[in-house]
């Protein structure tokens, strides 16, 4: 698919626009309530549901829907998997498409994103890639029967991988385990390919996506530091190295699957790390704004000119880290962060409404 033939499903912003989106807290926050602080509508606003959806939820949803379509803005839905990737069935795929195409009628447009960084150890869906492709192929089958609804993958970026320790992490000996090998020296480490073995295929993907975060300078995260410049090209481009980490035998995620395979790119989740409980190190608006001025530059653009949505993760939440710190990853509640943010929106980011 091009990334003419993805705006069927999803409109595709000009060459050098990219879409604006945020990732809300909506247990705490509203639509009309972040375009209040921002001062701006974002053209896409993100959430996160259970999948299947039960009543609740889909009224939840469907009462967003109302307030997206009056300020013309799209829906990122992350539809996740709790209880594992078997509680995708038939029936919850046909309750979906028809969902999705209630939401599509009332002129939302929805981008769904399947068991997101399935290539993580944190979550049930994670490192299981033959059951997750047959999942995410299912789930797109089911979403591309709505009239405005389209599929994007949106693996995490591969920093640490396989992510040893997490609750979901794959074991020797299994087949997934030999899947995900991908060199066939009989461990998993970064001279695997952290992507690969997840791609579902070109006709069940319309946009490619990466979770890009700057949690720090090394594991255990904990420490309030100013990302160094360079850093978010670097984490997409494969190429990241610091005096603390060796990145560099990861793949181009950009190169292969957007450039590659012709779709559209997200930064599906993005934000800078904040930790609420040090007094030390950086303050917050040196940390963040460091990072949103590698998001903002107009020569991330020119060396992804097919990104086409970057996506700003509005939460202050407790990270599972050491420590269990609470992190606030938000630019609009601090009036001094808010400012600086919304003086650093360049013009070229879209938003609502959708033009």
């Amino acid at each position: 698919m091009t990334l003419n033939e993805a705006s069927g499903r999803f409109p595709v912003p000009p060459d050098g626009r990219t879409y604006f989106g945020i990732q809300l807290d909506s247990e705490f926050d509203t639509v009309g309530a972040y375009a209040g602080r921002l001062g701006a509508t974002p053209a896409l606003y993100g959430r996160y549901v259970n999948f299947p959806l039960d009543a609740a939820e889909e009224a939840s949803i469907s009462s967003e829907i109302q307030d997206l379509a009056e300020h013309h803005s799209s829906l990122m839905l992350t539809i996740e998997p709790r209880e594992g990737l078997m509680a995708v069935t038939p029936q919850s795929l046909t309750d979906l498409t028809g969902d999705l195409a209630a939401w599509n009628r009332k002129g939302v447009s929805v981008m769904v994103r399947f068991g997101h960084e399935m290539n993580g150890s944190w979550y049930p869906w994670a490192q299981q890639p033959t059951a997750y492709i047959e999942k995410f192929r299912q789930v797109a089958a089911a979403v591309h029967k709505a009239p405005a609804s389209a599929m994007l993958w949106s693996p995490n970026e591969a920093g640490g991988y396989p992510f040893d320790g997490g609750p979901h992490e794959i074991q020797p000996g299994s087949p997934d385990f030999q899947v995900l090998d991908t060199n066939h020296d009989g461990k998993l480490t970064m001279d695997d390919d952290p992507y690969a073995p997840y791609w579902p295929g070109d006709d069940a993907v319309d946009w490619v996506g990466l979770s890009v975060y700057h949690f720090g300078n090394a594991y255990p995260w904990g420490e309030n530091t100013v990302p160094e410049p360079g850093k978010l090209a670097a984490k997409i481009s494969g190429t990241y190295k610091s005096g603390y980490v060796d990145e560099t035998a990861l793949p181009d995620f950009y190169a292969v699957y957007a450039a590659g395979h012709h779709k559209p790119f997200a930064i599906s989740e993005t934000g800078a790390f904040y930790n609420t409980s040090r007094i030390d190190g950086a303050p917050a608006l040196s940390i963040k704004e460091a990072w949103w001025d590698q998001l903002f530059d107009p020569g991330l653009q020119t060396r992804f000119p097919q990104l086409k949505l970057a996506v700003w993760f509005e939460f202050s939440k407790q990270e599972n880290q050491p420590g269990n710190p609470v992190v606030d990853w938000r630019t609009t509640t601090d009036p001094q962060i808010r400012d600086a943010f919304t003086t650093a929106l360049p013009g070229r980011f879209v938003m609502a409404p959708l033009k």
